[in-house]
């Protein structure tokens, strides 16, 4: 089932495989985002991450990310949240 994403904030969406492959937890991102429960989201092989507020935040988020291994765009990507409220998006994986 593809995974909502929220406009006017970025969120982050990650291969699960990816980020269980660099020892992620699910622990370790709450403890330093400080998520609610709605906003580390798991579907199939992929994860949703947030939404994350402030540009600060995400471009720290998005280094740590790259610091343990992940690669942007291949094993991550940042939705921006860059669309109208009237316009509902959601992502899934394609099985590649």
């Amino acid at each position: 089932m593809p995974l909502s994403i929220p406009f006017a904030v970025p969120t982050i969406v990650i291969r699960k495989s990816a980020f269980e492959r660099r020892g992620l937890t699910r622990q370790a991102v709450d403890q330093r985002l400080n998520l609610t429960p709605d906003e580390f989201r798991v579907e199939g092989d992929l994860i949703a991450i947030g939404p994350i507020h402030g540009d600060d935040e995400l471009t720290t988020f998005v280094e740590e990310l790259e610091r343990v291994g992940l690669v942007y765009f291949d094993d991550f990507f940042d939705l921006s949240g860059n669309w109208p409220e009237w316009l509902k998006v959601f992502v899934r994986a394609d099985g590649v």
